[in-house]
């Protein structure tokens, strides 16, 4: 789902796009000429693998997000909450795949392992 920067008003913008495995839901909100304030939920079932048996297995998921969009280079990169989209539409769909994408690349543990405690058996 893709919106057009200039189409985020002042007022709080409801939106909601369901993507192939989650949806994404909140609200837009000018806060400047060039700023635009995100505040939504990713909600879904995600396919994930152990990292400790390697078994798949289905979670639920929920990922609040507060963000700033831009449709300017950033001058520093020390802000890790503002995300570009230079060419002047914002993609939910590209956002929802990237957040995502950064949830998976976490430590995730199935629930026949999420509460053992035992040590993992390494050879060398």
């Amino acid at each position: 789902m893709k919106i057009a920067f200039s189409k985020a008003g002042r007022g709080s913008g409801e939106f909601r796009y369901r993507g192939e495995e989650a949806e994404i839901s909140g609200t837009l909100q000018r806060e400047g000429v060039h700023e635009v304030a995100l505040r939504a939920t990713i909600e879904g079932e995600f396919r994930l693998f152990c990292d400790r048996c390697g078994q798949e297995f289905r979670e639920s998921v929920r990922i609040p997000l507060e963000l700033t969009l831009t449709d300017r280079p950033l001058k520093s990169a020390e802000d890790l909450d503002t995300i570009e989209f230079l060419d002047g539409v914002i993609d939910l769909s590209a956002l929802m795949a990237g957040e995502i994408a950064s949830y998976r690349s976490s430590y995730h543990y199935c629930p026949r392992c999420e509460g053992s405690e035992s040590e993992i058996e390494v050879e060398y």
